[in-house]
């Protein structure tokens, strides 16, 4: 049976749905020979070229490949960056077929957890606003915040873009002016979470995505580093995704609870950082 294009080379891991859409709006594909439209549908006997060269492997079912990196602050989410600064593709591992797909970035002053895939349509379902998957920071704000504004942070601001709110937040400690909390997001528009805490007056000194859906950071991955999701975190990801899994997975995160900057979880007060 013949399916949309994009749907094909997304699953194919050559970019998520909305990049492939974005190819064939710039002519970039074409379909026996014409350039690909909107919405074309596409079965195994057609020939699909990307600049100019026949795309192959299309319809073939390769494992799906997850990993969690932890981006430093100071790099970027693109695969080349104009100005020169570091990527975070350049610490991924290779791959024989298809490319490193992100779920989601973070900006250049932001730390934390990336999840990259090899499946475009796992990235964009994960990414999509009606799948409303968690996504939890650790964050420092400097000085006191007011209880009335911690409730408006829950309730809802309005910034620039239309409403956003916090789900949760849980005040993490802290010493001096400097204050952590962790707060949880269910959407992920571009600079959310200090945009946020910025339109109530208060500045943001640190930020760290410590957990995307069920996967956390944890304490073991460093900086610069990755590792391969398990099996069952993979099907609990294709679970929150509205994908099918093989078997019903465990369930590997839990509410949100107290712990340190980058996912430790401790007991006592963060230290300073």
């Amino acid at each position: 049976m013949d399916e949309k294009i994009q749907k094909v080379l997304a699953r194919a891991g050559l970019a998520s749905r909305r990049e492939v859409e974005r190819w064939i709006e710039q002519g970039r594909i074409r379909v026996n020979g014409k350039p690909a439209r909107l919405g074309d549908r596409i079965g195994p006997r057609d020939r699909i070229t990307l600049d100019g060269k026949g795309l192959t492997h299309l319809w073939q079912t390769p494992r799906v490949r997850v990993i969690a990196y932890h981006k430093p602050v100071g790099e970027v989410c693109t695969r080349k960056d104009p100005e020169g600064r570091p990527t975070i593709y350049d610490h991924l591992p290779p791959l024989p077929n298809g490319r490193w797909i992100g779920i989601g970035r973070l900006d250049l002053n932001t730390s934390g957890l990336l999840l990259l895939t090899t499946d475009g349509e796992l990235a964009n379902r994960l990414m999509h606003p009606s799948r409303e998957v968690e996504r939890e920071y650790a964050v420092r704000v400097l000085g006191e915040v007011r209880p009335e504004d911690l409730a408006a942070l829950q309730e809802g601001v309005e910034l620039e873009d239309g409403p956003a709110r916090f789900e949760r937040i849980l005040d993490a400690g802290g010493s001096g002016s400097n204050h952590w909390y962790h707060v949880v997001l269910r959407e992920g528009r571009n600079r959310e979470v200090r945009r946020l805490w910025e339109a109530l007056g208060y500045a943001v000194s640190r930020l760290i995505r410590v957990r995307y859906g069920n996967v956390e950071l944890g304490r073991a991955l460093r900086p610069g580093k990755w590792r391969e999701l398990s099996p069952a975190e993979v099907a609990e990801l294709r679970r929150l995704a509205g994908l099918p899994v093989e078997a019903r997975p465990r369930r590997s995160s839990s509410p949100l609870k107290p712990r340190a900057a980058g996912g430790r979880r401790r007991s006592g007060r963060h230290r300073r950082a």
